[in-house]
């Protein structure tokens, strides 16, 4: 056979020994005729945990205390990071003063505009003024106008949780109004609709939140969120979760649809 054919060694000669390639892909195997190159293998695919990016506006903490229990019911589904986030504040620290605005906990990073390009989903969020999201967080809307000019965030699935003083101050109009931020973005609204099943029609005990996202009420600012409102809001990470999976998987096949109409 000729050189390199393979032949199996005779019992009375000893094997030859070849020396290991420090990088074979980078060596053709030899023949009498013609070099074959060696196909480089593929670097293992890396899976990494979806990333929800918790974002909100909280004043007197009823709707941080929603975006904990978000947090923690992130932390209990596979594969999935829940990651919080604050807006900037616009009001001065006098006038915050004056208003007996407790001292915000500095474990809660502010966003910038450009890190949301790096979420899988995105749950915004904030309390009602007059049946509209706050001065705040639509401050922090208005400033994405980079990302909705090059339709970065197009996709992307992206839910909201309010904060109402009353019964009738919100919990559905603030949320809905909020909707044409996610439409000019490209983004896909997913709300709760009644998936919480027979939570969402109990009556027994006064409850915030609608099938438009989780919610809370605040009374005169002293009611904290109770239990019922706190399971929604952790039932509404599990939806949230779903949406971004889901979107997650179709990016994936676009971008393979893609590699293979361009190799064509």
């Amino acid at each position: 056979m000729g050189k390199g054919g393979g032949c199996f060694p005779s019992k009375n000669k000893a094997p030859s020994v070849v020396e290991s390639n420090p990088d074979p892909a980078q060596t053709p195997v030899r023949n009498d005729d013609h070099s074959i190159p060696i196909e480089q293998v593929p670097p293992p695919i890396e899976f990494r945990k979806l990333r929800i990016f918790i974002v909100f506006y909280s004043m007197y903490g009823h709707v941080e205390s929603l975006a904990r229990n978000i947090k923690k019911g992130v932390e209990e589904i596979d594969g999935v990071e829940g990651v919080l986030f604050r807006v900037p504040e616009t009001l001065s620290p006098e006038t915050l003063a004056a208003m007996k605005v407790p001292v915000k906990e500095d474990d809660i990073p502010e966003i910038s505009p450009e890190e949301l390009v790096e979420a899988d989903g995105l749950l915004f969020g904030f309390p009602t003024r007059f049946g509209c999201m706050s001065a705040q967080m639509k401050q922090f809307f208005d400033s994405t106008g980079g990302l909705w000019r090059d339709q970065k965030l197009a996709g992307v699935p992206a839910g909201f949780f309010v904060s109402t003083g009353t019964q009738g101050g919100g919990q559905e109009t603030t949320a809905w109004t909020a909707i044409t931020q996610l439409a000019h973005h490209g983004m896909l609204y997913v709300p709760i609709g009644y998936t919480f099943g027979a939570g969402m029609f109990k009556m027994d005990s006064i409850r915030g939140g609608s099938p438009y996202g989780a919610g809370a009420f605040s009374g005169d600012g002293t009611r904290e969120p109770n239990a019922r409102e706190l399971e929604l809001a952790q039932h509404q990470v599990a939806v949230a979760g779903a949406g971004a999976g889901a979107a997650a998987t179709s990016s994936s096949r676009s971008r393979g649809r893609s590699r293979s109409n361009n190799s064509e």
